[in-house]
Order: C-alpha cells, then sequence, then structure tokens
C-alpha cells in the first residue's frame, strides 16, 4: 500500500505515489516458510535500510530509544546540517520571546527592524507581524526556489528579502520563503541584543543538554534565518522530546505550551506540496494520528506525536540534487516502517 493511503497530508499523483512506493519496493520480501515473523520494529529497520541517502534514524517513544541507526560513516551525536528544519526552531524561539514579553506575536517587524527596512520598501511591510513570518504569511514573494541563488549572491538579504514584491497581502495564503525565516532572526537578534546562534544556545542548547555550533551569517553579520543550522541527530530528538512533552523537559517549561498548541494548528496550506501549516510546523495525519513535523531539504525530518508518545528523527545526505517527492519516502518509512510497531 502507498504510503499516501496512511500519510493524509496531500491528494495522492502519480508522481509522489512512484516517490514513496521506491521505499515499500526496495524492501526485502519474506519468503514463504522462512521461519518466524519478523517484529515490527525489524519491519522498520529493513525499510530504513532501503531509504535512499537516509544517514540517521531514531525513533523514540516517551524519550526512549526504540531504534537507533546511522549509515553511511553517520553519527548521532555529530552534529548535522538540518536544512529548513531550522525555520521550526527560530519560529519556536519566536513563541519563547513572545512568552518572556520581548515582543507579541501580533507586533509589526517594522519598528523592531528599524534602519534595516529598506526606505524603498512598498508600505504594506510595515503590516507585517512576526505571526506571518512564522506562519510563512508575511505576503512577500518568495526568496526560495528558482530565486534563492540571486537571493545568497545578494549583498544584504534583509534588505533584498524585504524589498520583494507582494504576491498577496500580509495574513493572507502561505508563501514559502527562507527570506521570510531570515526576517524573523533579525528581528528575533535585535529585540533580543542577542546573536540568533546565542538564542538558540541560552533559550533551547543549555536547558535541554545540547550545543549550537557556528553557522552560516549573512553579510551583515546576522545569522542565516532558516538554513545551514547544525544539530546532532540526539539534540534534534531532545527538541522533538520537550515538544512532544507540551514544551517541558526535567521538570522545567522550556517552550510556551500555549505556543505550541497554535504551531500544531494548521492555518494555511502550500500550493506547491499541499501540506498545512501552522507556526514553524507542518501539520498532517499518518495512519489516522496526528503528526507535526519539522521538514528540511534532502530529508532532514524531525516527526512529533503526541497520541502515540512517538518522536522520530531522520537525517539524510545534504549535497544530493532535489529528487521530486523524495519526502514522501521519509513519509512510507514513518507511515508504512514505524507506525505499524506502534499502532497494532
Amino acid at each position: 500500500m502507498r504510503a499516501q493511503d496512511h500519510f493524509s497530508i496531500m491528494p495522492p499523483t502519480r508522481r509522489t505515489a512512484l516517490c514513496s512506493a521506491l521505499v515499500l519496493a526496495a524492501a526485502p520480501a519474506r519468503a514463504a516458510g522462512a521461519g518466524p515473523e519478523p517484529s515490527p520494529l525489524s519491519h522498520a529497520g529493513a525499510l530504513a535500510d532501503a531509504t535512499p541517502d537516509l544517514r540517521t534514524l531514531i525513533v523514540a517513544q516517551q524519550g526512549v530509544p526504540q531504534i537507533e541507526r546511522a549509515w553511511r560513516g553517520a553519527s548521532l551525536s555529530r552534529p548535522e546540517n538540518i536544512k529548513s528544519a531550522a525555520k521550526t526552531i527560530i519560529a519556536t524561539l519566536a513563541g519563547i520571546a513572545a512568552a518572556r514579553g520581548v515582543f507579541s506575536l501580533d507586533d509589526r517587524i517594522a519598528p523592531i527592524l528599524g534602519r534595516l527596512v529598506p526606505s524603498d520598501a512598498d508600505p504594506r511591510v510595515a503590516l507585517i507581524t512576526i505571526r506571518h513570518l512564522a506562519g510563512m504569511r508575511a505576503g512577500l514573494d518568495s526568496t526560495s526556489g528558482s530565486n534563492y541563488g540571486r537571493w545568497v549572491a545578494s549583498g544584504n538579504w534583509l534588505h533584498f528579502a524585504l524589498a520583494r514584491p507582494f504576491a498577496d497581502e500580509p495574513g493572507g495564503q502561505m508563501i514559502y520563503s527562507t527570506g521570510s525565516s531570515h526576517i524573523l532572526g533579525a528581528a528575533l537578534a535585535r529585540a533580543t541584543g542577542q546573536s540568533l546562534r546565542d538564542l538558540v544556545q541560552n533559550w533551547l542548547g543549555r536547558p535541554l543538554g545540547f550545543a549550537v555550533p557556528e553557522w552560516r551569517r549573512d553579510p551583515q553579520g546576522f545569522y542565516f534565518g532558516g538554513n545551514d543550522m547544525a544539530l546532532a541527530p540526539r539534540a534534534l530528538l531532545t527538541f522533538g522530546e520537550c515538544c512532544r512533552s507540551g514544551g517541558r523537559h526535567q521538570g522545567r517549561q522550556v517552550i510556551p505550551s500555549a505556543f505550541l498548541a497554535e504551531a500544531w494548528r494548521p492555518a494555511v496550506r502550500s500550493s506547491f506540496s499541499g501540506q498545512q501549516y501552522g507556526l514553524g510546523w507542518w501539520v498532517g495525519e499518518a495512519a489516522g494520528q496526528g503528526v507535526n513535523f519539522a521538514w528540511g531539504y534532502g530529508g532532514q525530518m524531525l516527526y512529533v506525536l503526541p497520541q502515540l508518545g512517538l518522536t522520530v528523527v531522520m537525517t539524510s545526505e545534504t549535497d544530493r540534487p532535489r529528487v521530486p517527492g523524495q519526502v514522501f519516502t521519509r513519509h512510507a518509512l514513518l507511515a508504512n516502517g514505524i507506525l505499524p510497531a506502534f499502532t497494532r
């Protein structure tokens, strides 16, 4: 059965169905009379072995690892580039900042950014809020996709992103853009007086027990807000476990539970992928279970399924050319390989 039969995040298409079926087709079939039926987790391991370019896999239930695997020289403890899954981290920092009184999610960004807003920007930039950026609803034309190379080659990433023409009104449809996340990261730095890396380390890394290495900055010195952040798979698991536990870790409220409730409530749908989005999190359903997930290029995935007490981390090769529908091979591993072991 195809992954889309169990993972109802978008209507199946021929291309995405074929992509997700690759995992199932590559898994070894069990011959008649081959001995006792393998355990459900053994089946998950076989599917993981067959998943293209997968580097690490951790499956934890109630915080206890059930599967920990690494391939192709990867390590569960070595930081990996989580690509656009960093957008989930940045949005979470915004939720923490709001709870600390740094700003409101409905505060407009222009007063926070001040002179960083281009003088010739569309007047509607003044209407963009923190919530719009976290939810990919700023209205600005995207810096991602075909615009990405020109954006990161520019001399001023914030100017480029804020000077984009408006494709919709602020608060309108979802327009996925790494530029929106980068603007949000800069607003966080300006509002707190701390660098984005210091915020990740102080507000998440230190209380959760992991280190956040340096990563790329823009020409003005702002850390890249939405790409190139590196976290170890076990660090990503700890973050996911904290979210699954309502933002609590070892008796301490690290992430506001009210923010997570809103972040996991679908507000818009991507016109590109058909998947639903809240505040920094993609939201879907697999095998009848609610799934909240962070998603980075190449297959950097964090799945959180609170009803089953499950947190799943997958990291993958990051230097491969884009493969259409690749994310559905990860969804297939979750829906067809991992979840059957916990839903029988």
